[in-house]
């Protein structure tokens, strides 16, 4: 969040305006719609996916648009090409937070998109034991961004810096066998009678597919699933799970899993939570490097044993 706010704040002044998508990070959507207006900055959210409500939104005083790809946690895909053919019709940046994706799965710079943003935390790092974040882009704009940094002070300490480098060492291993093993999972969750509906943008039957094969080399490690039943159910998978640990981040080599509900969304009503489409029976699993046989017994066994329990 240092990075991302200290990212906006170098490109916008008072009287400025900027574009979100309504799919991104909770806490980007939440200091751009409200802390921004301190600042006489004005902030659109425009729904994910919609091209042309997203042009519409353009103003004279839009300095840039906002977006994420993949999401979190539906991993939808936003359109690169689209966006950088908008963007340049109106004269106006584009930043895209591509922390899901890594930079080994999609490369935004190379589509023309001016800023990207990365969780360093996730991935990057790989070991669930840092925080930090990156920004990425062309001199001109890094430099606006490094000045308001150093008044900022948000600054991570040498330790987090070494641990970060070490994670980089063997992030093209981690994220070619996270890639390999969720693409297995995923399609095991698609044919798993306990299982609803999997979002997973390597599977034909995700929306944004043919997307992801024009502009990523690979679909990630994380893969959303909603299972059948209601929030009984969901809590007994979880419950039941022996190798997946239970824990809301992702990108480093366990394999974790969490219940957006109740962890991200927890501070929300539940017409709230669904109107965002965070249902009771949403889970978001982050495959780590263990044996994919594994994982996919641990789930299978624990999806199994949540079935709902008939009445005597």
């Amino acid at each position: 969040m240092s990075a991302i706010i200290t990212t906006i704040l170098s490109l916008v002044r008072s009287g400025d305006h900027l574009v979100i998508t309504d799919d991104a990070y909770k806490r980007t959507l939440e200091f751009c719609s409200s802390y921004l207006l301190r600042f006489g900055v004005d902030c659109t959210i425009v729904p994910f996916g919609d091209y042309d409500a997203l042009e519409s939104a353009v103003r004279p005083q839009t300095r840039f648009i906002f977006s994420e790809s993949p999401t979190n946690p539906y991993l939808n895909i936003f359109d690169l090409d689209r966006l950088r053919r908008i963007a340049r019709r109106h004269d106006v940046l584009t930043v895209i937070d591509s922390t899901f994706s890594t930079p080994l799965n999609q490369r935004p710079l190379e589509f023309g998109v001016d800023l990207v943003m990365h969780s360093c935390t996730k991935y990057l790092a790989g070991h669930n034991d840092i925080l930090a974040g990156a920004v990425l882009g062309r001199t001109e704009l890094i430099s606006q961004v490094r000045a308001m940094h150093k008044a900022f002070g948000g600054v991570i300490d040498p330790h987090c810096c070494y641990l970060l480098l070490r994670g980089l060492k063997t992030l093209a291993l981690r994220v070619q066998r996270q890639n390999a093993s969720a693409t297995t999972i995923a399609e095991f969750l698609e044919h798993h009678p306990r299982v609803k509906r999997v979002y997973y943008p390597g599977l034909p039957s995700h929306r944004h597919h043919d997307i992801a094969k024009a502009q990523m080399s690979g679909f990630g490690g994380v893969v959303t699933f909603d299972i059948k039943g209601a929030l009984p159910e969901a809590k007994r998978f979880l419950d039941a799970l022996r190798l997946c640990y239970i824990a809301p981040s992702l990108g480093g080599v366990e394999t974790l899993i969490t219940h957006p509900a109740i962890v991200s969304y927890y501070d929300q009503t539940r017409k709230q939570r669904y109107a965002l489409g965070i249902t009771d029976t949403l889970i978001r699993l982050a495959v780590g490097i263990e044996d994919v046989e594994d994982i996919i017994a641990d789930l299978d066994q624990a999806l199994k044993r949540s079935a709902p329990r008939r009445r005597k």
